[in-house]
């Protein structure tokens, strides 16, 4: 019999009130592309993340091509032939993108970093996976699609046999999507063993042989893909079903207009984009990355001081120069990057939830702390958040992060939402929990604007979608002539 790539023997981990792996068994045969599946807290980044020296398993044995390995850092598995490609991003933002790429071996000329060959070795490096990427950008000025990318070439570069990829597509738009499902491809034609943890379906079962799916910590099963269906995996999963779901606001009436944005422009990002969103309706924002979406979301909050043109809140004209002035007009906003602009990784959940509406629960200066656990709990509850509310944010699973930055608008009773990729890192029971929330905020009167790089979630909640291109608004589409290759059309601009 063919030794395994990958085996895992009775792996067992531990985190400060938490076991996050039980027992867990299974082999990844060599060649193949292995996803694992579950939901967020399930244990599957943290199995990855052992994997590639990250964590160390407090029990059991993992093997590489039969030989146990027991990395003590993420250097020792590279060397090994080991990398990882994390949903979390992790770089130095203030050096540029060939700096990062080539920080473990940085090519030196008389003492000195060669400047040149950093930016031939990036380039090189860049144009491996499709990624159209100046190497002399400052890597804090990329957007997380243009991160996730560079991120990817570094794995791929260094020339691993075994690649974890943790949520790759996560924060990508369909066209950089497509370009990484070709680079599998490659990968796999050359030999390349790997591991895919995604929560998004369709994916899976066109690129993976195999699939692992764990919850709660334990393993449940190991199958050829062929022998599942959409289905049957998903409740393996969660251990039940999810039925088709039909949004409720779809089928009422809109209410009156709650924000009307008129010759909305900033340099070299967006340009002359006019639209308005009713209260009872859900507004659907799609383009391809680069396309504007996050930076028009930015400018509604006011994260950017250069952008001009007017806004109407309930048909007032407002000024919104900051997050402050955004708050006092009811809105709402979740970014795209929670981990850099959605929370506070050394704060506890609880006190993530309550950041904006602090006041509130405050008494001569001092926090009135059962309020706000009051508060909290009914808004995790609501998004299903499993963890609890005394936890750091830093130690919840991306899903879990996510939920809390959900919860911080529930708390703060926001009925004008501009939510940009809500379901980013979110297992497919929590989505779909998600996405009736995001319904039920609309069937309640609330207005929402909604950018995500997946249509099919566009098309399930949208009530219309608005399409961007190259800064600039090219098309609208109602829910009942949208479809999937039309916006994919407007999107790439073949009418």
């Amino acid at each position: 019999m063919t030794v395994p790539r990958v085996r895992f023997t009775s792996i067992t981990k531990r985190f400060p009130g938490i076991v996050a792996l039980r027992d867990v068994s299974f082999d990844v045969a060599p060649g193949s592309c292995h996803a694992i599946c579950g939901e967020n807290g399930a244990g599957k980044s943290t199995l990855g993340r052992i994997l590639a020296g990250v964590h160390r398993a407090d029990e059991g044995v993992v093997e590489l091509d039969g030989v146990p390995v027991d990395f003590s850092s993420p250097r020792e598995a590279m060397a090994a032939g080991v990398a990882m490609v994390h949903q979390e991003l992790a770089f130095c933002d203030n050096l540029t993108v060939g700096d990062n790429l080539c920080l473990r071996h940085l090519p030196r000329r008389l003492g000195l970093v060669d400047e040149r060959a950093v930016r031939e070795r990036a380039l090189e490096l860049l144009e491996a996976t499709g990624a159209h990427i100046d190497p002399s950008r400052s890597m804090g000025a990329l957007s997380v699609a243009e991160q996730q990318l560079v991120q990817i070439a570094s794995a791929v570069g260094e020339g691993a046999r075994v690649i974890i990829f943790d949520e790759p597509t996560s924060s990508l738009g369909e066209a950089e999507a497509l370009r990484l499902y070709e680079l599998m491809g490659v990968l796999r034609t050359r030999g390349v063993t790997q591991i895919f943890v995604s929560h998004r379906m369709p994916e899976i079962f066109a690129l993976c042989d195999t699939v692992s799916v764990l919850r709660d910590g334990a393993h449940v099963a190991t199958q050829p893909t062929t022998a599942l269906t959409e289905a049957s995996l998903v409740r393996q999963m969660i251990g039940h079903e999810i039925g088709e779901y039909f949004p409720v606001h779809a089928g009422q009436s809109r209410g009156k207009e709650r924000l009307r944005v008129e010759h909305l422009s900033c340099p070299g990002k967006f340009t002359d984009v006019s639209f308005s969103v009713h209260a009872g309706e859900v507004v659907g924002l799609a383009g391809l990355v680069g396309a504007g979406r996050s930076e028009i979301a930015k400018a509604l909050f006011g994260l950017d001081p250069s952008v001009t043109g007017q806004v109407f809140v309930n048909g007032e004209r407002v000024a919104i120069g900051s997050p402050r002035d955004a708050l006092r007009h009811g809105l709402g906003f979740v970014p795209e990057d929670r981990k850099r602009q959605g929370l506070v990784p050394g704060m506890r959940a609880r006190e993530n939830a309550t950041l904006p509406t602090l006041s509130r629960f405050s008494r001569a200066g001092w926090v009135d702390k059962k309020a706000e656990v009051t508060a909290v709990q009914e808004s995790f509850s609501r998004v299903s958040l499993r963890a609890g509310h005394e936890s750091l944010a830093s130690s919840l699973s991306g899903g879990n992060q996510q939920k809390v930055v959900l919860a911080k608008w529930l708390t703060a009773d926001s009925d004008l939402l501009i939510l940009d990729e809500p379901t980013r890192g979110v297992d497919v029971g929590a989505k779909a929990e998600l996405h009736a929330w995001i319904d039920q905020r609309a069937a309640a009167g609330s207005a929402i604007l909604l950018i995500s790089s997946e249509l099919p979630e566009l098309l399930t909640l949208a009530s219309r979608i608005l399409v961007l291109r190259e800064g600039r608004l090219r098309g609208e589409m109602s829910r009942e002539q949208a479809t999937q290759d039309g916006l994919l059309r407007l999107m790439a601009g073949l009418g």
